[in-house]
């Protein structure tokens, strides 16, 4: 798709998962044992055909650039494109940490491309879609911006950090709004953007000059009484990352097999960087239900409704109940574990129990020995 290219928003001032965030941006938090929360949003616009993605880093990059590399693992030719990683200066949770400052920080980048078009998604959502089919559909419409929606009648529980749109009969966009969990059925912002490039520069200059505090969301909610701002309507699977329970809840959803294979399917694979380590090593005394378990690890205790993430080990007696456990991580003989998120390198050895709250999940920090 040569007509656009591809921006990786970073996740900005308002969005914060608890704990995992303290130590990579969310783009960069394992995911359901095997990928990066990121990689859902880049192999969309690969699957799509855009061959040219700028990916805008937060604070604590590292471990992302680590993963990110020159972008191969995700079907990117470097002589005919690539990831572009680009950094902003602001600091976590500043009050100036927009994406619209990391925009300008790298206006010489964005004016660089060829591209008619640009496709902005988050890099804290997952989802599958076509960007191709959108940027068809969105320039036969001629409208100026097009925005990806999730209809939900659970907005009372869920997506409280989000946006919302305002839609009128001809899904045109009224307004966006924070979700204020005042009714359960809204129409999800997804924060995925379609405009001509030109456009997109324009508002966020027009954004900084308005306020240094203003996001890309927020310059397009001023203009939507001056632009032609249309909806069109996503349906599948959707979770967005924006706090600890909501990383906790999206993947806990996809252990169900029914929901993993209308997902997960081959005509729209999800790349990520590969692992070369040995199978997983079940012993006689494991048992394992409901549960997604990654290769390398080494089970001999028992595992229900849990993901249990690369290289970890379980030992005998042990009981992983409703749990998220990161990579390289060590529960001893006989230790229970219940709805608890386990970050990376952690080891639980010398306690005997430690049960959360079903619903609150607990947090065992990275590098952790309890």
């Amino acid at each position: 798709m040569a007509k656009a290219f591809g921006i990786v928003a970073s996740a900005g001032r308002n969005i914060w998962v608890e704990g995992l965030q303290s130590y990579r941006p969310i783009g960069a938090i394992s995911f359901l044992g095997r990928y990066r929360v990121i990689d859902f949003s880049i192999s969309n616009m690969s699957n799509s055909g855009i061959d040219q993605i700028q990916v805008y880093l937060e604070n604590k990059p590292r471990s992302l650039v680590q993963h990110l590399g020159t972008g191969r693992h995700y079907n990117l030719n470097s002589k005919r494109g690539g990831l572009q990683l680009l950094f902003s200066e602001g600091a976590a949770r500043d009050i100036y940490n927009t994406d619209v400052a990391s925009y300008l920080s790298n206006m010489e980048q964005i004016k660089g491309m060829y591209q008619e078009y640009v496709v902005v998604a988050p890099s804290y959502m997952i989802y599958a879609a076509d960007f191709d089919d959108l940027l068809k559909k969105h320039i036969k419409s001629e409208a100026d911006i097009t925005i990806l929606y999730h209809n939900t009648d659970n907005a009372k529980e869920a997506y409280l950090n989000c946006k919302t749109l305002n839609l009128n009969r001809q899904k045109g966009v009224e307004a966006l709004v924070i979700n204020d969990a005042a009714t359960p059925n809204k129409s999800i912002s997804m924060d995925t953007y379609i405009m001509k490039k030109d456009l997109f520069i324009e508002l966020v200059e027009k954004a900084h000059k308005f306020s240094s505090v203003y996001s890309l969301a927020d310059i397009i909610n001023k203009e939507c009484t001056n632009l032609d701002v249309r909806g069109i309507e996503h349906t599948g699977y959707f979770a967005a990352i924006t706090d600890f329970h909501s990383f906790y809840k999206a993947n806990l959803e996809l252990i169900d097999y029914k929901a993993a294979t209308e997902f997960f399917t081959d005509e729209w694979p999800t790349y990520t960087r590969t692992n070369d380590s040995c199978p997983t090593q079940y012993f006689n005394s494991s048992s394992v239900k409901a549960s997604v378990v990654s290769n390398g690890c080494s089970i001999e205790g028992s595992i229900e409704n849990s993901v249990i993430g690369r290289g970890c080990t379980i030992g005998k007696g042990a009981v992983i109940k409703n749990s998220v456990i990161l990579p390289d991580c060590v529960v001893g003989d006989n230790v229970h574990i219940e709805n608890y998120v386990m970050d990376k390198h952690a080891s639980v050895i010398h306690e005997n129990k430690i049960i959360g709250q079903e619903g609150n999940p607990g947090y065992i920090k990275r590098e952790d020995v309890l």
